[in-house]
């Protein structure tokens, strides 16, 4: 394509640098630097650029000369970071000429698109705000009679066109409102009934701790009618861009927060004003492969336990001292879930899946971020209370993170204790610790104590630090291989460091279920078709397991 052939995209905004330039457009932006002489060549060209006439820029430049080969530079910027679109498509709306690859093809798809919309009960105002959207942005769409099944304050809104149907919902309740992912109809309308539901509460902070409970929000009397405005609009746009073949405008960015194949809602609040996309796993559309790395594992923790629209309490350190031992909490039934972990990251997680399985009924239920971790977990606490001598102290006390917990535990802690492991099983494949209570079961005598060491250790600066818990949960070897996935260690990383130790209990994992399984003969029993919670849970790649003793 040559320069004749295109011309800079409407809304593409520069800033000058002393020397160079910064100009930003809808679909990306680009830095050039590198010469005081770039403004005034901006100058120049940028009116050529805009009426798409630069060809004839281009012709009073020779080429190979500074100045062709400095404006033949430009325009490979510009190409390369979606600036320019096609001189022919001068003619489409200035919103499709910013936004979309190929405006005229898009704007040609969307000449031929029906809409409808139906509202609730009380969402007639919500309805012709959609179809003065949908007006202004050339598309005609028609108001039906009301959808049985539709919230009284939402709106569904359909489009037909070339392809298949394509839906979203709108809606607002309290003091919030939403715009549903593009869906089908019976998507966007399930899912504006589930975001109802969730949104008519709010969450309510407790003491230094956001404790995730569940409170009823104030109605709100009088929707301003920007804020209806803003959704209509929010809502006209999802539905064009997936009727036009667009991309999402909730994938726009790089949103940490929004992982890819969740969708992502809209949600708005009146005081204080703000909207934002948020990832959204309440719906029956998300189906994801489990974790591959914690990293993976937390973000979509963040997506259950979103504050607004998660079917979970987040996990938070809050104002948690986090030495000597990194600590999160979270509001389950009946009271407060503390964790405890060698890190923050690994006591967020941990937490969020004992929150996870006291939901789901506790005995016999086990959560994991895939099916190692859940298997893990469960192997472990099938293990029965030890019996019989302990090893003697020098079994483990060799082992750096257990030397390093006994003595924050007896001499920067003052607590006197000791530390008891038990071999389980003759085959010294499995150890099984006791500190003041906390109780570990890993490979080696030394990862069996720094474990229980650490519950300790929790258990106490929990104490001291005045936090009443209901439940504590301390972290163990079944988190290590996520831990490690994907972690490349430093030549000095052995496992006196964090990372060095966890990468060692990855390594010893798989024996360790082996040896697990042939001694307490668990099995997993049959589950419940996935519902409530735990559906939710499994379609963000989280395991469920049900587990039963075999007959011996």
């Amino acid at each position: 394509m040559t320069a004749d052939d295109e011309r800079l995209r409407p809304g593409v905004a520069v800033t000058p640098l002393r020397n160079g330039l910064h100009l930003r457009g809808r679909r990306g932006s680009v830095t050039l630097e590198g010469s005081t002489a770039l403004p005034g060549l901006w100058r120049l060209l940028e009116g050529p650029l805009r009426a798409g006439e630069a060809e004839a820029l281009l012709r009073q430049a020779e080429p190979g000369t500074p100045v062709r080969a400095a404006l033949d530079t430009v325009f490979a910027q510009l190409r390369a970071h979606d600036l320019l679109m096609p001189a022919a498509a001068a003619d489409a709306p200035d919103w499709l000429a910013a936004s979309a690859a190929d405006p005229a093809t898009t704007a040609a798809a969307l000449a031929a698109v029906r809409a409808e919309v139906t509202s609730g009960a009380r969402g007639g105002a919500l309805a012709g705000a959609v179809i003065r959207a949908l007006a202004r942005s050339g598309v005609t769409c028609t108001h039906a009679p009301g959808e049985d099944g539709l919230p009284d304050e939402a709106v569904l809104v359909r489009a037909w066109g070339p392809g298949r149907e394509h839906a979203v919902a709108a809606g607002t309740t309290d003091d919030s409102g939403y715009v549903t992912a593009p869906g089908t109809p019976a998507q966007a309308q399930a899912d504006a009934t589930a975001l109802t539901a969730r949104l008519r509460t709010t969450p309510s902070p407790a003491g230094g701790v956001d404790s995730g409970v569940r409170t009823a929000g104030r109605p709100l009397r009088d929707v301003p009618a920007s804020f209806v405005s803003l959704l209509a609009g929010a809502g006209a746009q999802r539905l064009l861009c997936a009727a036009g073949g667009m991309p999402d405008p909730a994938e726009e960015g790089d949103d940490p927060r929004l992982p890819a194949g969740v969708p992502a809602v809209l949600v708005a609040t009146v005081r204080p004003g703000r909207a934002e996309y948020r990832a959204w796993a309440g719906g029956a559309r998300v189906e994801l492969r489990p974790a591959r790395t914690l990293d993976e594992a937390l973000r979509r923790v963040a997506v259950l336990g979103d504050e607004r629209v998660g079917v979970l309490a987040a996990p938070e350190p809050g104002a948690l001292r986090q030495l000597p031992v990194p600590l999160a909490a979270c509001e389950v039934p009946g009271g407060t879930l503390l964790a405890g972990a060698p890190r923050l990251d690994l006591a967020r997680l941990d937490a969020f899946c004992r929150a996870a399985e006291l939901r789901l009924g506790g005995a016999g239920c086990a959560v994991g971020a895939d099916p190692g971790h859940a298997w893990g977990r469960a192997l472990r606490r099938a293990v029965p209370a030890p019996g019989g001598v302990p090893l003697p102290a020098a079994a483990w006390s060799g082992h750096p993170q257990a030397r390093h917990g006994w003595t924050t535990l007896t001499e920067r802690l003052g607590v006197t204790a000791s530390v008891e492991v038990f071999p389980v099983g003759a085959d010294g494949e499995v150890y099984q610790a006791v500190v003041c209570g906390a109780r570990a079961v890993e490979a080696t005598p030394g990862d069996a104590a720094a474990f229980a060491l650490l519950g300790a250790i929790a258990a106490r600066s929990a104490a001291e630090q005045g936090v009443t818990h209901r439940y504590l949960s301390t972290g163990d070897g079944s988190v290590a291989p996520l831990a490690a996935a994907g972690v490349t260690l430093a030549a000095w990383e052995d496992t006196g460091w964090t990372a060095g130790w966890l990468a060692g209990v990855a390594r010893r994992e798989a024996a360790l279920h082996t040896a697990l399984h042939r001694l307490t003969r668990l099995r997993t029993g049959p589950a419940p078709a996935p519902a409530g919670l735990a559906a939710h849970l499994t379609a963000l790649g989280f395991t469920v397991l049900h587990t039963e003793e075999s007959s011996k």
